[in-house]
């Protein structure tokens, strides 16, 4: 009836788990870019 994987199956909850892995990492260097912006930023208004 309908194209939709069945979520059950191996391949489509391996897929998933890739998929949660790579954004997973994208978010973790976005904070990790926002964490090292903000100590830039604050040693370079110490400094002023």
């Amino acid at each position: 009836m309908t194209d939709l994987p069945d979520p059950l199956s191996p391949e489509y909850q391996a897929q998933r788990r890739a998929v949660i892995r790579q954004r997973n990492r994208v978010l973790g260097l976005l904070l990790a870019f926002f964490a090292i912006l903000f100590f830039a930023i604050t040693i370079a208004k110490m400094k002023m």
